[in-house]
C-alpha cells in the first residue's frame, strides 16, 4: 500500500526538476548565442561605406563668355568676355580678376562687388562659351597637331589618336610637358612607352591634363631637365599651333 501511494510523488518530482534544469539551461543558452549576433551586426555596420570620386571642378580661362542675370536689377544683365589678362569689366562695378576660378567662386566675387552698389545682390552665372581642353602630339608620330580633349585620355592612347609612332621613333623616351600654374615653367616627364606596351606597365600610361604635349623623339635623350623655360616648348612642336 505505501508503494503504490508513493508513485505519484516520485513522479511529481521528476517532472519539477527537469522543469528547474530547463529553466536554468535557457538564459545561459541565450547568453551563447547573444555575443556571437552582436559580433555578426558589429561587423555588417563597420563596414566602410562607399563615396563618389569628385571630378575637379571647371576654372575660367580667358576668352570664355559669361552671361550674368539678375533677376531684381534686370538693368544690370550683361555679357562678359573674359580678356586675355583674365579680367572682365562689370557693369558699374568696375574690372574683376575671374582667370582661374570655379563658377561658384565667380558668383559669391560678383555678389561682394555688387554688394557696393545693390542691397543683396543675386547674381545667375552661366557659361556661355569656353575654351575646349586641348592636347598636343609631336615628333616622330603619323599625325601630329592639336587634339580635342573630349574624356579622360592616357598617354597611350593620345599616341593612338595621332595614328602612333613611326619607325625611327624612341618610344622608350617619350617626353610630357606640362605647363605649370602661371605658364612660365613647363614640367618634363619622360615616359617608357615602350616598356609599358611590351610589359603592360600602366604606370608610364598617365592621363593628359589640359594643354598637355607628348613628343616622340626619333634619338634618344641623355639629359633633359625637368623644369623648363615655356619658351623653350617651341622647339619640340614646329608648326603646331
Amino acid at each position: 500500500m505505501v508503494s503504490r501511494r508513493s508513485h505519484p510523488i516520485n513522479a511529481l518530482a521528476c517532472l519539477i526538476i527537469l522543469a528547474t534544469a530547463w529553466s536554468s539551461a535557457e538564459p545561459a543558452r541565450s547568453q551563447k548565442h547573444g555575443p556571437a549576433s552582436d559580433q555578426a551586426s558589429g561587423t555588417k555596420s563597420s563596414q566602410p561605406t562607399p563615396t563618389l570620386a569628385h571630378r575637379p571642378r571647371y576654372q575660367i580661362e580667358p576668352g570664355d563668355v559669361i552671361d550674368l542675370g539678375f533677376p531684381l536689377s534686370p538693368d544690370f544683365n550683361q555679357t562678359l568676355t573674359v580678356a586675355p589678362d583674365g579680367f572682365v569689366s562689370l557693369r558699374g562695378a568696375g574690372d574683376l580678376s575671374v582667370a582661374n576660378m570655379t563658377l561658384p567662386q565667380l558668383r559669391i566675387a560678383l555678389v561682394g562687388a555688387y554688394s557696393k552698389i545693390l542691397h543683396n545682390p543675386i547674381v545667375n552665372v552661366d557659361l556661355k562659351d569656353f575654351q575646349k581642353s586641348y592636347f598636343i602630339v609631336g615628333g616622330q608620330v603619323a599625325h601630329p597637331g592639336k587634339y580635342d580633349l573630349r574624356e579622360n585620355v592616357s598617354a597611350a592612347q593620345a599616341l593612338a589618336i595621332a595614328g602612333g609612332t613611326v619607325q625611327g621613333s624612341k618610344s622608350s623616351q617619350v617626353l610630357l610637358f606640362r605647363r605649370q600654374p602661371g605658364g612660365s615653367m613647363v614640367e618634363v616627364r619622360k615616359l617608357n612607352m615602350k616598356s609599358m606596351m611590351k610589359k603592360g606597365n600602366l604606370s608610364e600610361d598617365v592621363y593628359l591634363q589640359p594643354g598637355d604635349m607628348l613628343y616622340v623623339p626619333k634619338s634618344a635623350f641623355a639629359n633633359i631637365e625637368r623644369f623648363l623655360p615655356s619658351s623653350e616648348l617651341g622647339v619640340y612642336a614646329p608648326g603646331i599651333p
